[in-house]
């Protein structure tokens, strides 16, 4: 089978490669499987660590910072390699199943952890997802759903745009009948400059599909997110 790869958006660093469905019986890429997978690839980017180092010691001396110093010598390189792996993400396999039992409540998975820089100051900023779907046709591997927040988060964001991705991703690749997602978190450059609002979070939600639309559902899903409890149905 000819596999080409498609484009989630212009705008986010995911591409997707269809991988096929299996017959029943079998693991994923395995005989007799019915599990789908998509191999997640971020857009290739050129890094010149060489370079970045030399900008990192650039940056430094201009700061009234002496890298000769034997503890401080090899801080730029350091500094290089640290921002190339925070903005690299790996690769990995978007595996769903069918949703054979019919399966129509939420499925969510709850404090998953979120590093990212923000691109403002390139400070980072840390906290937490809480990443939910109603399923349609098909389930996902629900570590996926962290493997899809790291994809996002691995480079520089701003949380706003970070939550949309995630949410706007698993709507266009799972087609479930709802997403949601809540990212809270504590940002670097308001905690340790500036302001210095130490303690600070900040928390941003998106939502699609019936989580958005039906008041009941969307009530329930911040209530699990953010609390851990249902709402009474009473």
């Amino acid at each position: 089978m000819t596999i080409a790869y498609r484009p989630v958006d212009a705008a986010e660093p995911g591409q997707v490669e269809p991988r096929g469905v299996e017959p029943d019986g079998a693991e994923p890429g395995e005989p007799g499987s019915r599990a789908a997978t998509l191999r997640v690839l971020r857009a290739p980017a050129a890094v010149d660590l060489v370079g970045a180092e030399a900008a990192a010691a650039a940056l430094l001396t201009a700061l009234g910072v002496d890298v000769s110093t034997e503890s401080l010598r090899g801080t730029p390189g350091r500094m290089a390699r640290a921002y190339a792996e925070m903005f690299a993400p790996q690769p990995f396999d978007l595996t769903t199943f069918p949703n054979d039992e019919g399966y129509d409540e939420l499925v969510l998975a709850r404090s998953i952890p979120v590093r990212s820089v923000c691109e403002h100051h390139l400070l980072p900023f840390v906290g937490i997802a809480h990443v939910g779907y109603l399923p349609g046709a098909r389930i996902v591997g629900l570590s996926k759903l962290a493997r899809v927040v790291d994809m996002f988060a691995r480079r520089p964001q701003v949380q706003e745009r970070l939550t949309q991705q995630v949410a706007n991703w698993l709507r266009d690749n799972l087609s479930p009948r709802g997403v949601g997602v809540v990212v809270e978190a504590e940002h670097l450059c308001m905690t340790v400059r500036g302001v210095n609002a130490a303690g600070a979070a900040t928390i941003t939600s998106a939502l699609h599909g019936h989580l958005r639309s039906d008041a009941a559902a969307r009530a329930e899903f911040f209530a699990l997110a953010v609390n851990g409890l249902a709402p009474s149905r009473s």
